[in-house]
């Protein structure tokens, strides 16, 4: 892989079965590169866009991480699983769903847009007393999750052929979507759990023409998918070509005045990208009447 392409990020459309540390093992393997994270895990179940990041850019994970979610999504009502998905035992059945019309599982959707309290699911990857909760899960014991607060910005209803329902998702991360398909099943009285799940974008970044499974050694595929790191970040407020006598200060990891650099308003502690032409040098933070480096980037 050539040297322009080792610090950015990658589309990657992940496919259903592996993890998704599975596949920055596979992308490490056929890209060459030994520094790649991913930011935004999906289930083996899921497929779906993974962004991967490589080189100084697994930096930027965090960043990444941060925006929303969109995902297309199948149910099945009347049918509840231990772990809200395909995966789990089977722990309640109902036929009630066949009295369902359309109307009535479109209000259940809806009732969960807006800011609200998700219980996770109990096989989830959250901590419980440094442990994760699905391997407590795995032996049988009980597991006291606390609720998340979770944005659901926007559900669509896109088709109804019972016992099936296919919907579509825009979330905050941290939106557990198995847990919508469970929460829906019990405002139904019926139980629910998701049979498929399709992450389609994050942020502004789409699935559409990520790189395919068994294409990452693929110089060109991984082009036409290529993510830059200023690209990465361009959702956060910029300070661009600032003196060179303030890149040297950051790059020393050294605070440098606030007054006239041109730094877009923001709240105490928010962050900013800091520019020289088209490249990233660093992630600093408003602190008081100072602008300090969060992350430095390399030059070259």
């Amino acid at each position: 892989m050539s040297g322009a392409l080792r610090d950015g990020v990658v589309r990657f459309d992940k496919p259903v079965g592996p993890t998704s540390h599975d596949m920055v093992a596979i992308a490490r393997r056929e890209l060459g590169i030994r520094k790649v994270g991913h930011s935004g895990t999906l289930d083996p179940f899921a497929s779906g866009l993974l962004l991967l990041c490589l080189g100084p850019s697994t930096r930027l994970a965090e960043y990444l991480s941060d925006l929303p979610k969109e995902y297309s999504a199948r149910a099945r009502l009347g049918v509840s699983t231990t772990t809200a998905d395909p995966e789990g035992e089977v722990v309640g059945t109902s036929d009630a769903w066949e009295s369902l019309v359309e109307g009535q599982i479109d209000s259940a959707l809806q009732e969960f847009v807006g800011e609200t309290d998700q219980m996770p699911p109990a096989f989830s990857a959250k901590k419980v007393g440094g442990e994760r909760a699905y391997r407590l899960a795995r032996r049988g014991e009980d597991v006291s999750l606390a609720a998340a607060s979770v944005s659901v910005y926007r559900i669509a209803l896109d088709a109804v052929d019972l016992p099936f329902i296919d919907f579509t998702v825009l979330c905050s991360t941290g939106t557990y979507v198995r847990g919508i398909a469970r929460d829906v099943g019990e405002q139904l009285r019926v139980g629910a759990h998701l049979t498929e799940l399709r992450r389609v974008a994050i942020g502004p970044f789409q699935v559409e023409g990520a790189v395919l499974p068994g294409r990452l050694g693929d110089a060109e595929a991984v082009r036409a998918a290529w993510i830059p790191p200023l690209e990465a970040v361009a959702h956060l407020p910029l300070l661009q070509d600032p003196s060179e006598e303030t890149v040297i200060r950051l790059r020393r990891g050294q605070g440098v005045p606030i007054a006239g650099l041109g730094v877009p308003e923001g709240d105490e502690g928010g962050e900013v990208a800091v520019v020289c032409g088209e490249r990233l040098v660093a992630i600093a933070v408003r602190d008081g009447d100072q602008v300090r480096p969060r992350k430095v980037f390399p030059l070259e």
